[in-house]
């Protein structure tokens, strides 16, 4: 709602209060659901979906390669349903589109004809221009205009403009209801990232608009769209601006062209959007492609840890709520202990009210981690050789020879770009192939940016001299994590050679244990070495030598479920199954892009057949 400062005159006020009596309250729609096309009323709605998730699913339960779980056939049945409901949607929302593009379109059309039949109006009147008139006229003109401020004039006006449009035009079109999605919380390897991608995948080729984020990526993207709106506002506001280039070939006046200008500008003004909304309408959807059909957002790890995170996940997600956007999202944590610390609770609440009207929550409650129990077999290949030795030193050298010679490229050091405009030297890289040490890649002033474009550029990476972490090196821990989830998120294979084993590998020392590991997820480029938010350690906090007495000693949930999650991820990128998804997702982003395929092969992943 529009606020004005100060008392009106009494006859703008007058003018104001006949107009609010003019205009009729805005009523809310009923949620209509628009007519589906005939051949959805005989679709099948019995039994999995051929290619879903509950099929997929039951595909490696029976053939042995998970165990059967029935929190995770729960989950993959629900998603199969949301599945179903989507293809239905998607129509749906297209035909939705098609009616709102055209009522958009004529809506503007006739916004034109109402400033243009004005803007004539007032040239032939002689506003501004004209000197034939007598005195006595112009200073009449001129007292009557000035009897309304310069604002409140022209609200009047854009508000009887909006009017004449509602009953020239007709009300906007109702979007039909979006069918409820899925917010997957529970313990690490309980399976909830694993079946939100076979979910993911299943959507490809029936929702148009389909993005699947991990925290780190959204925040950065997030960020990235933010300096993107507000510097194209501040282009906008500019009398240069495209968007009123219509205006600059009629045949008016220049001060006519200046009001016609005036009125634009004021229009943008009153229907910008705050800066987390235009985000959110960048976020899925670019304003400058086909925005037809439906759109739906998997959302891997949702965390709410400052407030940042909480003002910027629940403006953007609430938004895409309201919109039609259908979420699927994991976490650790039930929706209503997302946010313990209580930070900016009236907004946080408002998502909340929003994620449950639209999203089914489903626990995941199993206490295995599943990620321990996948089937190994004796062809497996060892990728993460320890302890450090010439044995080991020698085996992993002999890998990183066979994976490049296979590749049939040159190792050359080469620079990749970085979101915000910034560069990564690879040190060694090779066809897909890249090779660091850990020093490198976790001892300097890196973040979540420069990781996910490793991951995003390279199938396979090497990295060598794992040490032990400890609370000594705990930021250079932090970055491993961070590491750890942006590799997994986008099925790199990953070979290392290490001090300790993977259970072994984030330990106590005597310098104290080791803690605060979530903390680096929201440590960013831009911001140096800085954290966004200040983690206390508080209380006593002994020393232990094992993984399990490590849990216990950590300073928080967060914390504990940082290492259990990094540990679990570790032990699955050593499986047949996850290396089997490498070959799947990496070959088929390389076919999309027109490349010829480099993932190397080795003796537990099969090269694709030549399309």
């Amino acid at each position: 709602m529009l606020r004005l400062r100060g008392g009106l005159p009494r006859r703008s006020a007058a003018l104001l209060a006949g107009l609010a009596r003019d205009v009729p309250p805005a009523r809310p729609q009923p949620p209509a659901v628009l007519p589906l096309p005939r051949r959805l009323h005989h679709a099948a709605d019995h039994g999995p979906k051929p290619g879903g998730p509950l099929t997929l699913y039951r595909d490696l339960v029976s053939k042995g390669r998970l165990r059967h779980d029935p929190y995770q056939e729960t989950v993959a049945s629900e998603l199969d349903t949301l599945l179903r409901k989507l293809e239905r949607y998607e129509m749906e929302m297209e035909d939705y589109h098609a009616k709102l593009s055209t009522w958009d379109s004529s809506r503007e059309k006739e916004r034109r004809r109402l400033l243009l039949e004005e803007a004539e109006g007032k040239q032939h009147d002689g506003v501004w221009i004209d000197e034939k008139r007598g005195f006595l006229d112009k200073l009449i003109s001129r007292k009557r205009r000035a009897n309304i401020e310069p604002g409140v004039g022209r609200w009047v006006s854009y508000l009887n403009r909006e009017k004449k449009l509602d009953t020239l035009v007709g009300q906007k079109p109702v979007a039909p209801v979006a069918p409820k999605g899925l917010y997957l919380y529970g313990n690490v390897g309980s399976g909830k990232t694993m079946l939100m991608d076979m979910f993911y995948g299943a959507t490809e080729g029936v929702i148009k608009h389909r993005r699947r984020f991990h925290f780190h990526e959204a925040m950065l993207e997030i960020n990235d769209h933010m300096h993107d709106v507000w510097k194209r506002r501040d282009d906008d506001k500019s009398i240069h601006s495209t968007s009123f280039s219509w205006i600059s070939g009629l045949p008016f006046d220049a001060k006519i062209k200046e009001w016609l200008i005036g009125e634009e500008k004021y229009k943008q003004d009153t229907q910008q959007k705050h800066i987390l909304l235009a985000v959110a309408d960048k976020f899925l959807v670019d304003r400058q492609a086909n925005k037809c059909g439906a759109s739906i957002l998997c959302f891997d790890e949702i965390q709410t840890i400052d407030v940042f995170a909480v003002v910027a996940l629940s403006g953007i997600l609430n938004r895409l709520l309201s919109t039609g956007t259908v979420l699927v999202a994991t976490s650790n944590k039930a929706p209503e202990d997302l946010n313990q610390d209580g930070m900016q609770r009236e907004i946080f609440l408002e998502f909340l009210s929003k994620l449950d009207e639209t999203c089914n929550k489903i626990l995941a409650g199993t206490e295995t981690d599943y990620r321990r129990l996948i089937p190994t077999d004796g062809s497996t290949q060892i990728h993460y050789f320890w302890p450090i030795t010439s044995d080991t030193r020698s085996m992993y050298e002999a890998m990183w020879h066979d994976i490049t010679n296979q590749t049939g490229g040159n190792i050359t050091a080469v620079t990749i770009p970085v979101m915000f405009g910034r560069s990564l030297e690879i040190p060694q890289s090779c066809s897909g192939v890249a090779r660091f040490d850990f020093e490198y890649l976790c001892g300097r002033p890196v973040g979540a940016a420069d990781y996910i474009a490793v991951a995003k550029n390279y199938h396979t990476v090497f990295i060598t001299d794992l040490p032990a972490m400890s609370m000594k090196i705990r930021d250079k821990a932090r970055r491993f994590i961070t590491l750890i989830d942006e590799l997994y998120n986008h099925h790199c294979r990953l070979i290392c050679l290490a001090i300790s084993s993977i259970d072994d590998l984030f330990q106590g020392t005597e310098e104290g244990p080791l803690f605060d590991l979530e903390s680096f997820q929201f440590e960013t480029e831009a911001e140096g070495t800085k954290l966004r938010r200040d983690v206390f350690a508080e209380g006593k906090v002994g020393v232990g030598p094992s993984a399990k007495g490590l849990v216990s000693m950590l300073s928080g949930q967060e914390e504990m479920f940082a290492f259990r999650r990094a540990i679990s991820r570790l032990i699955e990128m050593q499986t047949p199954l996850y290396l089997e998804r490498v070959q799947k997702f990496r070959y088929s982003a390389l076919h999309q892009q027109q490349c010829t395929p480099v993932l190397a092969k080795d003796r537990t992943v099969s090269q694709p057949a030549p399309v």
